[in-house]
């Protein structure tokens, strides 16, 4: 039955076709992936630029490579312009300074993110999405007109990054709210493994966009993914449906929540967990339209995948916003490659990103256990890096495969922690499956990880004047504590599945 207070956007009413009846719940579901993808993929495209730049900002430093003068000079010649550096950047402290500038974005990101999520449970969230969207395309381009306004003030550049972080913070909270609000439980984590590959999408085509303009002057490859990100923001606003109520369906959840509730009568381990659900229900059932932040962190499962995936967005940072300064400033076979071809080639880690993402989803939906899937996709991704980091300078094909092996091992956690752990966690019977707690839940769990991937950057920039080795050491004892955090949980879902397989024989032996 319809609901009585409809409230489509504008973009559904300019086309009425695009409504129910004429088109299906399944429909709607589809187009919500669709525009949320494009909508992070465009966050995420915004947020490349700095990484592709910093060859051209920062110092140009090839004296720990073996190449020859001569072999220097012709690899360099069509770039030897863009080579000098940009105050205040270019100088011998060039790479603090920008690890600072990442330091000061991520920073401010990562704070708004919890500030973000609780305003998210409580405002309509296409509004807020789209206030984030337009705000983090303008100041992205704001950034780019340091270029031709010759700018070479330190404190422009940081006061930029931080409004702008402050505007990327709204775009996580709004779109995993508002999935959430239209996917049931099933496949959860193949869905949300497919769709979160905008993640690597964004930051393939802002790659790719950077590096296409670079040539032309750094400021184009900011200006192009800020006019990208305020394009997408005007389709947002114009077409998004938030919830299923608002076009009068029937939200998709319903009718396996009330399946659980009927299991529950029927499973005395889960009438237990619903008498400690009481505990944390305060009797008024308005109190769960919107949790509160220190409750949140008392649901179970949360601080452990928060932590988690503080370390974990700390490699998948550092890699974001360091990959392509460290494949300029590292021999391949013997060459340096220019600032176009590294921008290009770093996308290679985010391809593999995508897949890991949609691996660690799938995996995780089959065995029904997604710390588990996490701890061997981050025990597996330390070897991954050695191996990179020792014969990925090797050929061009070493480099290429060992990269993408990388990126599907490292994102593939961190993929599956910012989804469908958070929506798991934030639907589950300890609020009451309610999903206005979504937005919050995983505001705290990707703002924890946002934290690290602030610091991730910063320790990059300073550790890597002394030496390579040093960061990827770094990185593996971050993958290291990443997969302590989630020992606990990953022993209770190994518990679980064995509690399981003793009732199915048990119950086979009983007939």
């Amino acid at each position: 039955m319809p609901s009585k207070n409809l409230n489509p956007p504008p973009g559904l009413n300019l086309f009425p076709s695009l409504k129910p009846p004429q088109k299906t719940l399944a429909f709607h579901q589809i187009l919500v992936l669709v525009i949320t993808f494009l909508a992070y993929a465009s966050f995420h495209a915004s947020r490349k630029p700095p990484s592709i730049v910093k060859s051209v900002l920062g110092p140009n430093d090839h004296s720990n490579s073996s190449l020859t003068e001569s072999n220097l000079n012709s690899t360099l010649l069509n770039s030897s312009s863009i080579d000098a550096g940009w105050a205040p950047f270019n100088g011998p402290r060039g790479t603090h300074r920008l690890g600072e500038l990442d330091l000061t974005f991520l920073s401010v990101y990562s704070i708004g993110m919890y500030f973000c999520g609780h305003v998210g449970d409580r405002v309509h969230l296409r509004y807020f999405l789209v206030f984030g969207m337009i705000g983090s395309g303008i100041f992205t381009i704001m950034f780019g007109l340091g270029y031709w306004l010759g700018v070479h003030v330190l404190g422009f550049f940081l006061a930029v990054q931080v409004v702008c972080g402050l505007f990327q913070s709204v775009g996580w909270p709004c779109v995993v709210a508002i999935v959430g609000n239209w996917s049931g439980k099933e496949k959860r984590g193949l869905i949300m493994g497919l769709w979160n590959s905008h993640t690597s999408v964004g930051n393939i085509v802002g790659s790719i966009l950077a590096s296409g303009v670079l040539e032309f002057g750094w400021g184009f490859s900011f200006v192009l993914p800020g006019v990208l990100m305020i394009v997408v923001g005007i389709v947002v606003f114009m077409f998004l449906v938030v919830s299923p109520d608002d076009l009068g369906f029937e939200s998709p959840g319903k009718e396996i929540e009330m399946d659980a509730e009927v299991d529950s009568v029927r499973s005395s381990e889960e009438k237990v967990e619903s008498e400690k659900a009481g505990l944390l229900e305060t009797g008024d059932s308005d109190s769960l339209a919107a949790i509160g932040f220190f409750e949140t962190w008392r649901l179970p499962g949360v601080a452990p995948f928060a932590f988690c995936l503080f370390f974990s967005k700390l490699v998948a940072y550092t890699f974001l916003y360091w990959l392509p300064f460290y494949i300029r400033h590292t021999a391949v076979a013997g060459v340096h490659l220019s600032h176009k071809t590294a921008g290009i080639l770093s996308t290679i880690f985010d391809m593999g990103g995508v897949l890991g993402g949609i691996l660690a989803g799938f995996i995780s939906d089959v065995i029904e256990a997604r710390a588990v899937t996490s701890i061997v996709f981050l025990l597996l991704s330390i070897p991954a890096l050695l191996f990179y980091r020792v014969y990925g300078s090797i050929s061009m094909f070493a480099n290429i495969s060992l990269m993408f092996l990388s990126g599907l091992l490292v994102n593939g956690p961190y993929s599956l922690i910012t989804t469908a752990v958070a929506t798991d966690l934030g639907t589950q019977t300890m609020v009451g499956g309610n999903s206005r707690a979504l937005a919050t839940v995983s505001a705290i769990i990707d703002g924890t990880g946002s934290v690290g991937a602030a610091l991730g950057p910063l320790l990059a920039g300073y550790i890597s004047t002394r030496g390579w080795n040093s960061v990827f050491l770094m990185l593996i004892l971050s993958i290291f504590l990443a997969s302590l955090f989630l020992i606990r949980v990953a022993r209770t879902e190994i518990k679980a599945k064995l509690n399981e397989g003793k009732w199915f024989w048990n119950s086979i032996g009983g007939h």
